[in-house]
């Protein structure tokens, strides 16, 4: 058995560790590849966000696309296009069509150029020299015929040289020129530098190697990203990483942020429409903030390694997620998830606006489309309500959402208790009120320790009866034998898990219910059983509960709860000392017992817990007055 155990902890961990790594590789993975791998990003009008620039290699400086029109036009206006004579047609003047005309026109050439093959001569004519059927006509009173035809082929061959001619470039940046310093403004000439040094880097010969650098930087980044992840998991929350349910959570928020993330910048989108404060919500929800803000940061850091502007963005997702942590310090009702998205876009635009300004100081430098994508992303957060309920049930984790909907007393389950069960019902109230003083008392989970105690006994729905605290006569267990007495009381454990699964309680509350007897006896049978027989070695199984132990502290509560509530109505005297006797002596027993060997309570969680107990037992058996009888 030992081995067995050994081994299957070896696996678990190997498993988790494995998960990291293949985390690590879909990532870099899903990073989007460029066309090149010049992965500085930058606009005119901000700043430039890395070290100085300088050049590793002579590269020239191309033309803008702008400037490269221009040229174009300029050469084209002073182009003419080629035309020749129509067999036979009369020369007198150069008569085209009107459909030539109005493409001349339309073009903006500044004439036509006619060759004559049958001298070999060529002549120019400017617009105002060139005339249409119409024109002639009213220019010199008499019809000319069409003389002139264009020649497509020679058109389109002298066109292409002459534009041939216009050079793509207009500098040249030698080896070891500084390009752009840190924190440099971005000017047009800048920009037109950079852009060209990104062009040049689409040569093989460059891109090869700086695409090999480029994912190897990636991974190495991410890594050591995770890796300082898991470093704090193991310092500050081992139990989550020794959890294999909890690593998968946390790398399953990390892949889906991711990948949403190059999906978006495949297509050309902003990151900013991205919700990343679900990372903060889920983890807040479900574990606890400081873990929320580390797996928030961490998330963002290696988001950042591929957005536009990573500064700014990794600033402005730093402020969204302290805001997402903030708002939400204990999330019980869907309205608190609105409030939280409503900050988010406040903070996100508020945070956006001041970074650009530090960094500019300019109102251009403003891009209005982000703040729509802000409101997006506000609205996608709302979403996250979604994801809450679809991972409890992946992950078998509890919200504080559903607790809450769970101490629900009109919800079905709990009113059949209340049905048919009543004094069982009662008690459970009793107990659910004393362990949520308690867990209040030693900083531990109060709501979910007063919803377990709600549903800790409803295996006793399926004989009501045998419980003293239904019966209004006669016991029906002191008839029977105390061996099948201790039977029929120790069911309900067993019943009661199969009525809390059939009712799909999530897996914490099914905890409860198992184990808030843990192993201990069925005392008051058990020593009936060895009063009547005692010459007799009694096997103390058919007497003991199954267990499990609890292993939580607010496992412990609840059996402390349900032992001492039980054990205070059997009391005669409601002193606070008779209490306090009975508290003691009820928790010494089941500390005795080894019941709590597996919880993390310390001796001072007990000992806050017994004073809660004795003071809030003293509080609800009260003395009453007896009121007077009216004399007639």
């Amino acid at each position: 058995m030992s081995n067995k155990m050994t081994n299957d902890k070896l696996t678990g961990q190997i498993f988790r560790v494995g998960a990291f790594v293949a985390l690590a590789a879909v990532i870099v993975l899903l990073f989007p590849r460029y066309s090149n791998s010049f992965r500085y990003h930058y606009e005119v009008g901000k700043p430039w966000g890395y070290a100085t620039l300088t050049a590793d290699f002579d590269f020239p400086i191309y033309k803008t696309d702008e400037q490269v029109a221009k040229e174009q036009q300029q050469v084209l206006s002073s182009f003419k296009p080629a035309y020749r004579y129509i067999r036979d047609a009369q020369r007198q003047m150069p008569v085209i069509s009107l459909e030539e005309m109005e493409w001349l026109t339309r073009n903006e050439f500044g004439g036509i150029r006619v060759y004559n093959a049958e001298i070999a001569k060529k002549n120019d004519f400017l617009m105002s020299e060139i005339y249409t059927m119409k024109s002639a006509y009213k220019r010199f009173g008499y019809e000319c015929a069409q003389n002139l035809v264009r020649d497509t082929a020679l058109t389109e061959k002298a066109m292409a040289r002459e534009l041939s001619l216009i050079s793509p470039t207009n500098d040249l940046v030698q080896k070891g020129e500084r390009i752009v310093e840190e924190g440099e403004i971005i000017t047009e000439k800048t920009y037109q530098k950079l852009q060209s040094l990104a062009r040049a880097y689409e040569e093989d010969s460059i891109g090869n190697r700086q695409r090999t650098l480029s994912v190897l930087g990636e991974s190495v980044l991410v890594i050591l990203f995770l890796c300082l992840f898991v470093i704090y998991l193991y310092v500050f929350r081992p139990a989550y990483v020794r959890t294999t349910s909890i690593v998968l959570f946390f790398c399953l928020q990390i892949f889906i942020v991711i990948a949403l993330e190059s999906l978006v910048l495949s297509f050309g989108m902003s990151v900013y429409l991205i919700p990343f404060a679900w990372v903060a919500i889920l983890t807040r929800v479900f574990l606890d903030s400081r873990t929320a803000l580390y797996l928030h940061y961490t998330t963002v850091l290696i988001a950042s390694i591929v957005v536009p502007a990573p500064v700014e963005f990794f600033f402005v997702q730093v402020v969204v997620g302290m805001v997402a942590v903030s708002s939400l310090s204990d999330m019980t009702r869907r309205a608190q998830l609105v409030q939280t998205a409503a900050w988010i876009l406040l903070a996100q635009t508020v945070a956006y606006t001041a970074i650009t300004f530090a960094q500019t100081g300019v109102f251009s430098s403003i891009v209005p489309l982000n703040y729509l994508y802000f409101l997006i992303s506000a609205i996608l957060t709302v979403g996250c309500y979604g994801l809450i309920y679809l991972f409890e049930k992946i992950f078998h984790f509890i919200s504080s959402i559903t607790l809450v909907e769970l101490t629900d007393i009109n919800s079905d389950l709990l009113h059949t208790l209340a049905e048919r069960a009543p004094g069982t019902f009662q008690h459970s109230m009793q107990v659910s009120n004393l362990a949520t003083e308690a867990a209040k008392a030693i900083g531990a989970n109060a709501l979910l320790v007063r919803t377990g105690a709600l549903y800790h006994d409803i295996g006793k729905i399926t004989d009501p009866l045998y419980y003293v605290e239904n019966q209004a006569g006669d016991n029906p267990l002191l008839a029977m034998d105390p061996r099948d007495a201790a039977q029929v009381v120790i069911a309900h454990v067993s019943e009661g898990e199969k009525i809390a699964r059939r009712n799909h309680l999530p897996e914490a509350i099914v905890n409860f219910v198992t184990t808030h007897h843990g192993t201990s006896l069925v005392r008051y049978f058990y020593n009936t059983y060895c009063n009547a027989h005692p010459d007799e070695k009694v096997d103390e199984k058919l007497f003991r509960y199954p267990g499990a132990k609890p292993t939580t502290k607010e496992g412990a509560i609840l059996m402390m709860a349900d032992a001492v509530e039980a054990r205070s109505r059997s009391l005669d005297d409601f002193s606070e000392a008779s209490i306090a006797k009975a508290v003691n002596q009820m928790i010494d027993s089941q500390i005795a017992d080894g019941q709590f060997a597996e919880t993390p309570l310390s001796f001072k969680d007990v000992e806050d817990i017994r004073a809660v107990f004795v003071s809030r037992l003293t509080a609800m058996n009260h003395h009453r007055i007896s009121y007077p009888t009216l004399n007639k």
